[in-house]
């Protein structure tokens, strides 16, 4: 950052620390160096809502890289064309048909019913390492989100896809450049070449029957007045990593709800009385149920303040430019770091403390721009906010009726940094009681 006006800087040794305890060394920065602040000579730090709000919605001054876990494979590499750039826009619109909320809406029975699955299949009265089936449970609401009828037969493709994201972000000591075949992108695309060759033929039966379907796909297969076809390649590149986005963060923001409900138990009896209003058959549930779990929703968002799935998001500036008070030099680095911001005293009254009712109307929840960025926000704020609220509010209201959730003895789970951006329970144990 700029000539005559860095931002503070943390001791030197810090970078050192920052492998060590990511988050504590992030929340020390906020505190001691204010909302900006240097971490090494070429990387800084947004940790306040506001600062956080101007990187990420400026999107030409601090555009997202280009970097996807799935890059397409009819791609041979290199910059893409115009015609490629205006496919992508073309493809993104397409699917954020399927992800509005309206469309979420009318499919909330079907996210109900395999929620209330999950909970009916918990194993009671023993401690269960609950991750994996949480993973499981999301992944299959995701892809039939994504592919209805077409799910079972994608669903074990979906699973590979997401062990491959695991394997390819996994820390390394080496940062290779992107055109070295290392064995995780070589198992990566492997992966993907499998998913796709799943994928292709129910495509083309779907277009060659006419019977394109109201999932996201069929969304995708339906033709625009201005674009007319997605060509199929075009289809198949853009899926991957949405199908496998549509799990993995929420499986992770679900691993922190559920402790919470062990946690803090008014809290679940809470949330308990609530579900006590939906149906008996949840596939019966509809928008306007999910609307009376105010409470739900409320600990939904207040535990993804506490503990963001993405707490650090990266972003470089391609020329000069402002941030703040500091002149932000050609090829800086930005980390937006939603875990400091959320966690400001000036936006969120008792910050450290666990408090749904924060989020209720009469409470006056947090508005000012930057204060919640869990899905992120600006042009490249997540597709998904309408599907995985419904579907992490709906696991938590079911599971809360069904059961009681405790810690076993022993060590807390602990904090794990899974990528660069990712926060999540490391070997989380719950156990459940059946209520009542």
């Amino acid at each position: 950052m700029g000539r005559g006006n860095e931002p503070p800087r943390l001791p030197e040794g810090s970078f050192a620390a920052w492998s060590c305890d990511r988050l504590a060394l992030a929340r020390r920065g906020a505190e001691e160096c204010g909302d900006v602040w240097q971490l090494e000579p070429g990387v800084y730090v947004a940790a306040a809502a506001g600062p956080c709000e101007a990187v990420l919605r400026r999107a030409r001054d601090f555009p997202k890289e280009s970097s996807p876990l799935f890059p397409p494979l009819s791609r041979s590499g290199g910059a893409p064309t115009p015609e490629e750039r205006e496919e992508r826009a073309y493809a993104h619109a397409a699917r954020m048909r399927g992800l509005r909320a309206q469309a979420v809406a009318a499919r909330i029975g079907e996210i109900a019913s395999r929620t209330a699955r999950f909970a009916d299949q918990w194993p009671t009265g023993r401690d269960v390492e609950i991750l994996p089936q949480v993973r499981h449970a999301l992944a299959e609401i995701g892809v039939s989100y994504l592919f209805s009828e077409d799910a079972p037969a994608l669903l074990p493709h979906a699973a590979q896809l997401f062990l491959a994201r695991e394997v390819l972000v996994q820390p390394s000591r080496w940062v290779w450049p992107r055109w070295v075949p290392t064995p995780a992108r070589r198992f990566r695309t492997r992966q993907q070449i499998a998913f796709t060759d799943a994928l292709r033929p129910v495509v083309r039966s779907r277009r060659a029957s006419g019977r394109l379907g109201d999932d996201v796909l069929g969304q995708m297969l339906r033709p625009s007045p201005r674009h007319g076809l997605l060509p199929e390649e075009a289809i198949l590149d853009t899926l991957p990593g949405i199908t496998v986005a549509t799990f993995e963060t929420p499986s992770r923001a679900a691993g922190w709800i559920l402790l919470h409900l062990a946690r803090y138990p008014q809290a679940a009896s809470r949330v308990a009385a609530e579900a006590a209003a939906l149906p008996a058959d949840p596939a019966a549930t509809t928008s306007t149920h999910l609307g009376g779990l105010p409470y739900t929703q409320a600990l939904v968002s207040e535990v993804l303040r506490l503990y963001p799935p993405s707490w650090l998001l990266a972003r470089r500036a391609p020329r000069e430019t402002r941030l703040a008070d500091y002149t932000v030099d050609a090829g800086t680095t930005v980390l937006v770091c939603p875990y400091t911001a959320h966690r400001d005293a000036r936006e969120h009254p008792e910050p450290d403390r666990f408090r749904p009712e924060r989020w209720l109307s009469d409470a006056g929840p947090p508005t000012k721009p930057g204060a919640f960025l869990s899905f992120g926000t600006g042009p490249h704020g997540c597709e998904g906010t309408a599907l995985a609220m419904a579907m992490l509010t709906l696991l938590t209201a079911q599971t809360a009726r069904r059961h009681e959730l405790s810690e076993p003895p022993g060590p807390e789970p602990s904090y794990h940094v899974t990528t660069l951006e990712g926060l999540a329970t490391a070997g989380l144990r719950l156990r459940a009681t059946s209520r009542g």
